[in-house]
C-alpha cells in the first residue's frame, strides 16, 4: 500500500499461483496468494473475488489487482502506475493500464474483438450480455483507448469494484448453475487464445470496458495506450489507420454522428481486405 500526493491510499495487489511467479512479481505490488486456486477455471476472478468478498474496501483508498504478467504485457513498473495515479486528484473512479491498442482501435469493441478470435464464443457472449441488462446490443456498444481495458488492468474506488463484482457475479451463478445453453458456452474453452481458457474469463476481463462504455458517469483515465505494447496481431503494423478508427470511436462517442461510424467501418473494411483475416 502507498499513498498517493492527494493523500489517497493506494492498493495494487499482483497475484501469484506458485513460487515461480511470487519471485517474479513486482516488489511495488502487493503480493496476493493464490496458490491454491482451487477454482483455476475462473483464473484472475477467483482471487479478485475472494479478496473483494472477505473484505471491506475504504472508501478512501483504490485498488487493483493484476496478473504476474502485468510487467511483459505492459513493460510498466510498479511506480510508472503510482505515479500515474499521483497525476490526478481524487475525482478519478478508474486508472486504466490497458495494452494492445491495435486490438481495441481496430475492433467497435472488445466483445467483436473477442468473437474475432474465437467464432464459437458469439452466442455465449451475447447471451451473457443479456443477462447484465436485458437491454444491451452488442452491435450498439462503442470502447475505444478511453473506456477499453484489458487483461483487468485497471486501479478503481470501491463504488466501481462493487459495481463491477455484481455484474460478474451474475455470471458466476449463471456459469456455476450451468443449466442453460449460455451457461454452457461460457464454460467452453476457446483454444484459439494464446493461453488456452475458459470462454468466461475472457468475459470477466471485458467487465470494466463495458461498464465504461455504458455509463459516462464513471470518470476514468487512461494511460497512454501508444506507450504501451502492441499485440502480436498483424494489424499492430498499421498504426495510421488505427490511429484514425480509435479517434473516429471517440468523435462518435462524444458526438452521434452516424458519419464517424460510416468511416470507422470503412478503415476497417480496407484493412481486412489489404491485411485479410486478423
Amino acid at each position: 500500500m502507498r499513498y498517493s500526493l492527494a493523500m489517497r491510499k493506494i492498493y495494487i495487489f499482483q497475484i501469484f499461483y506458485n513460487e515461480q511467479t511470487k519471485n517474479s512479481l513486482d516488489p511495488g505490488f502487493l503480493p496476493l496468494d493464490n496458490i491454491d486456486n482451487v477454482r483455476a477455471d475462473w483464473r484472475e476472478y477467483w482471487p479478485i473475488r475472494k479478496y473483494l468478498l472477505s473484505n471491506q474496501l475504504d472508501e478512501n483508498s483504490v485498488y487493483g489487482f493484476f496478473s504476474p504478467k502485468f510487467k511483459k504485457k505492459t513493460g510498466l513498473s510498479a511506480d510508472e502506475c503510482f505515479k500515474f495515479i499521483d497525476d490526478y486528484t481524487t475525482d478519478v473512479d478508474v486508472f486504466s493500464f490497458s495494452p494492445f491498442f491495435d486490438l481495441g482501435a481496430f475492433h467497435k469493441n472488445s466483445f467483436f474483438q473477442a468473437i474475432n478470435q474465437c467464432p464459437n464464443s458469439r452466442y455465449a457472449m451475447e447471451g451473457a450480455l443479456k443477462i447484465i441488462d436485458p437491454a444491451l446490443d452488442l452491435n450498439e456498444l462503442i470502447m475505444h483507448s478511453g473506456n477499453n481495458i484489458f487483461c483487468n488492468y485497471f486501479v478503481a474506488k470501491p463504488a466501481f469494484w462493487r459495481a463491477w463484482l455484481a455484474n460478474c457475479e451474475l455470471i458466476w451463478a449463471e456459469c456455476e448453475q450451468n443449466t442453460s445453453l449460455i451457461a454452457k458456452g461460457l464454460n467452453e474453452v476457446d483454444s484459439s487464445h494464446d493461453s488456452p481458457a475458459l470462454i468466461k474469463t475472457f468475459l470477466i476481463e471485458r467487465m470494466a470496458s463495458l461498464m465504461l462504455a455504458t455509463n459516462s458517469a464513471w470518470n476514468v483515465k487512461a494511460f497512454n495506450p501508444f506507450m504501451l505494447p502492441l499485440s502480436s496481431s498483424l494489424i499492430s503494423g498499421e498504426p495510421i489507420p488505427l490511429i484514425e478508427m480509435d479517434a473516429l470511436k471517440i468523435a462518435y462517442e462524444s458526438q452521434k454522428r452516424v458519419e464517424y461510424l460510416n468511416l470507422f467501418h470503412y478503415i476497417q473494411n480496407s484493412l481486412i481486405k489489404n491485411i485479410g483475416h486478423l
